[in-house]
């Protein structure tokens, strides 16, 4: 971060010289171009208000050779006649000239009284400005000077610029080094005590601050959870192997009686049925946890998939003396039919488990605000109030001992919790103790 911010800082600086340097430079050059006329023009005025020319021309042209007392500096004065020809120039003998009507100052001068152009000298170097004024005798009297074009100046600049740019570069390194440190300071802070909820030295650091201790808060939370999962798992599994391995070596050891060989089998029988359970919904669980949303979606009927639900349980109903029924209408929802399958096993399960003898469950789907809702209700042994918002964690039950007799494996809302919210839809959950529970999912008719 600290090469990244010199670097910028570096590239924003020299971009802000070379660009200043070029823009100050074309501004003073247009000025001093715009100087240079000017004092051309004032010169020819001067020249033309001394009357030396019109004198000249009162006495002849050959008395033009006189004018070379004039001393203008570095200007040049040339003095054309009406046809072209040169009368007059300080800087070269006139016979060697050639006719200077052709040149636009002075086809400019003889059209509208004045003229001016500049052309430049690529050898050189070099821009020589041309201003010409009509006189009254009908002649032009024209003068120019000689400066240096504008990439000339830069050139004669560019060593100058060059030591800016170096003493620039280097205060830039300097000066994003104290910048990059004292930024990063309250960030090494802010990382070294992520736990401490003070406020970070920037203000702006503030939104960033809370969405890293966030972040920091549901890693803790999801590592707690992962070891908390793992202990539940080491558990749970401990216990139907431990009852299996008790049993088996106690047939092993010839220490069960004839009469309770059935017995024996029996839960031997009964913990491999819920070792087998508990292995089949963690990896159910942890096949959830990795399922991307979406990938086998589909138009799906809610209600006949919850009415193969109820006639496959029907016979695990009976069992337990509980009447298990299905009603409502047709509602399609965008769903992985799998998952919903699964997940209405699962809360018709729980209805039959936790149920009284003689009680009911009841599956309704029906379509409330454009909605598809499934309900699942049943008269069983109810839920706390105050341990409602913890039945869908892993492993809870709200009771133990119950749960290990009907054969529950703690896991069955967590896996339901998990297929509503992939599928982007709502779950809530009522209950009086002792008189039964009510589940209710809400879905979206359409993918959201």
């Amino acid at each position: 971060m600290r090469q990244k911010i010199n670097l910028i800082l570096s590239i924003i600086a020299l971009v802000a010289i070379v660009t200043t340097s070029i823009g100050i430079t074309l501004v003073y050059y247009n000025l001093f171009q715009n100087q240079v006329r000017a004092d051309l023009k004032q010169n020819a005025r001067l020249l033309v208000e001394s009357e030396v020319f019109q004198n000249a021309y009162q006495k002849g042209y050959e008395h033009a050779p006189s004018l070379a007392n004039l001393s203008p500096g570095n200007l040049r004065i040339t003095w054309i006649d009406a046809d072209g020809t040169v009368l007059f120039d300080n800087d070269t003998n006139v016979s060697g000239l050639a006719n200077h009507l052709d040149r636009p100052e002075i086809r400019q001068a003889f059209d509208s009284g004045e003229g001016e152009s500049t052309r430049r000298s690529d050898t050189m170097n070099m821009n020589t400005f041309y201003y010409a004024l009509l006189l009254e005798n009908g002649t032009v009297l024209r003068v120019s000077t000689q400066a240096r074009t504008i990439f000339s100046v830069l050139f004669n600049a560019l060593p100058v610029i060059l030591v800016i740019v170096a003493v620039t570069l280097i205060a830039c390194v300097l000066i994003g080094h104290l910048l990059t440190k004292q930024l990063m300071k309250p960030l090494e802070v802010m990382a070294e005590h992520l736990d401490d909820a003070s406020e970070p030295a920037y203000k702006e650091l503030e939104p960033f601050a809370r969405k890293i201790r966030s972040q920091h808060e549901n890693i803790l939370a999801a590592a707690k959870s992962r070891q908390d999962f793992t202990a539940n798992v080491s558990h749970e599994l401990k216990t139907p192997i431990t009852a299996i391995s008790g049993y088996a070596e106690l047939i092993e050891n010839n220490m069960v009686a004839k009469e309770d060989e059935a017995h024996v089998a029996r839960q031997i029988r009964h913990n491999a049925d819920r070792l087998h359970s508990l292995v089949n919904d963690i990896i159910k669980l942890s096949e959830l946890d990795h399922l991307d949303r979406g990938e086998s979606f589909e138009t799906i009927d809610l209600f006949e998939v919850a009415k193969e639900c109820v006639n496959d349980m029907k016979t695990a109903a009976d069992k337990k003396q509980v009447k298990l029924t299905c009603k409502g209408s047709s509602a399609g929802v965008i769903a992985d039919r799998a998952l919903i399958r699964e997940m209405i096993d699962n809360l018709v399960q729980n209805g039959i488990r936790y149920n009284k003898e003689k009680g009911s469950c009841e599956v309704y789907v029906t379509i409330q605000n454009a909605r598809p809702i499934l309900t699942v209700k049943d008269t069983g042994i109810g839920i706390p109030q105050d341990q409602l918002d913890r039945v869908f964690e892993r492993f809870y039950r709200v009771d133990k001992s119950r749960s290990r007799e009907t054969g529950g494996t703690g896991l069955g809302l967590a896996i339901v919790k998990h297929i509503v919210e992939l599928h982007s839809a709502e779950i809530a959950i009522n209950s009086t103790l002792g008189e039964g529970t009510t589940v209710t999912v809400s879905f979206w008719a359409t993918a959201r």
